[in-house]
């Protein structure tokens, strides 16, 4: 009876990850053409002087999408919690590439108390990722260290305060000849980092700091 079982078990484990995975890429498939699709016939952009509620939807509704699905699936949930932390925190490593809004800012096409904000935080997170990636090489019990849940949280304070900032320039902005703004944020290719790339980073700092506090409870 009990080797009828275990093969059942051991099977149906990696099929359901094998579902989910597929699941995952193809939902990030659809949503990334969606959002260039979107922000080709210009559905991004937002009159000067109003709050950009087309960006702000494409920050918002894949970030709902995603708790949603990690609360009502256990095998989306299993999914997240299985991620390979050193992948993640290689993923954000490509955040220092925010130095392209320092460049953007010192050619006059974004605002400096958008851009050097943004880019300067992002550039903090990319750098200190690849000591995040040695101290999980090293130590398997550094995702519970304070130092790596702190990168986490101070990741999540950057890109939130990014996406504040965009909104208040943007809020800010009368539309005056010669006047730099955000405006380039809601076109193509930049309109991609609000809308795709943020909340991917969102949850990604997610999933690690769930997998940090599972390790933590497991040690309780």
């Amino acid at each position: 009876m009990t080797t009828s079982v275990l093969p059942r078990q051991a099977q149906s484990q990696p099929t359901g990850l094998s579902r989910t995975i597929l699941s995952a890429t193809v939902v990030l498939t659809g949503w990334f053409l969606l959002v260039v699709s979107l922000a080709a016939v210009g559905a991004f952009v937002a009159p000067p002087g109003t709050a950009p509620i087309a960006i702000a939807i494409g920050v918002g509704a894949p970030l709902i999408a995603f708790f949603a699905w990690l609360r009502l699936s256990p095998a989306f949930r299993d999914f997240v919690l299985s991620l390979d932390l050193r992948f993640i925190a290689g993923i954000q490593g490509w955040r220092w590439a925010g130095l392209g809004f320092i460049d953007l800012y010192a050619h006059n096409i974004l605002p400096g108390i958008f851009a050097l904000p943004a880019g300067l935080g992002d550039m903090a997170v990319g750098f200190a990722a690849p000591w995040m990636i040695l101290g999980l090489v090293r130590r398997p019990d550094f995702a519970a260290s304070a130092a790596f849940r702190r990168w986490n949280v101070l990741g999540i304070v950057d890109l939130v305060v990014a996406v504040s900032l965009g909104t208040l320039s943007s809020i800010l902005s009368t539309g005056a000849p010669g006047e730099i703004s955000t405006a380039p944020m809601a076109t193509l290719p930049l309109v991609l980092i609000p809308t795709f790339l943020v909340p991917i980073f969102l949850m990604l700092h997610t999933a690690a700091l769930k997998q940090s506090r599972q390790i933590i409870r497991s040690r309780a």
